[in-house]
């Protein structure tokens, strides 16, 4: 069975590998699905995000990373995609989920969405306050995977 677990992974938090990791650990396939989201000003292009994501889950067989610029249950129906992960990590997020389940099953029925929450140490991991705390020359290393910290922290210091 196939699941996809989109998101924009701007970038690449512990809090969305956990959930990645979790994820392919009960689907044959997990597809990560790089999205964009119009209302979003992203810090790293589509690439840097898939190569970001690329070296986070090296040890991950049955992942499938790729970019989709339209609606992720688009995605689902053309590779035949039943299961939509969702992460959400606090009551703030359970608005905008539900929203988005209710048009999603509305546009494609046959197309479950299942919300899997953060382990305890990354509830509050978000990828804009990571940005902010590099802005601010904080320590992120506890909240994105060590692999792309360098990474993270070059662009965001460059001012992107």
């Amino acid at each position: 069975m196939k699941a996809i677990y989109a998101g924009s992974f701007d970038p690449i938090s512990n809090g969305h590998l956990d959930i990645i990791k979790r994820a392919a650990k009960l689907y044959d396939e997990l597809h990560i699905v790089v999205s964009n989201n119009i209302l979003k000003k992203y810090t790293f292009t589509v690439e840097e995000r898939i190569d970001m994501l690329r070296l986070a889950t090296v040890g991950i067989k049955n992942v499938i990373i790729t970019a989709y610029d339209g609606l992720v249950v688009n995605y689902a129906k053309e590779n035949k995609i039943r299961i939509l992960i969702r992460g959400m990590r606090n009551y703030s997020d359970y608005e905008n989920e539900f929203n988005l389940y209710q048009y999603n099953k509305d546009l494609a029925p046959e197309i479950e969405t299942l919300i899997m929450m953060p382990s305890t140490k990354n509830l509050f991991i978000s990828s804009s306050a990571i940005k902010e705390l590099v802005t601010f020359n904080c320590d992120i290393s506890k909240y994105i995977p060590k692999i792309v910290n360098d990474i993270v922290v070059n662009k965001i210091k460059k001012g992107h």
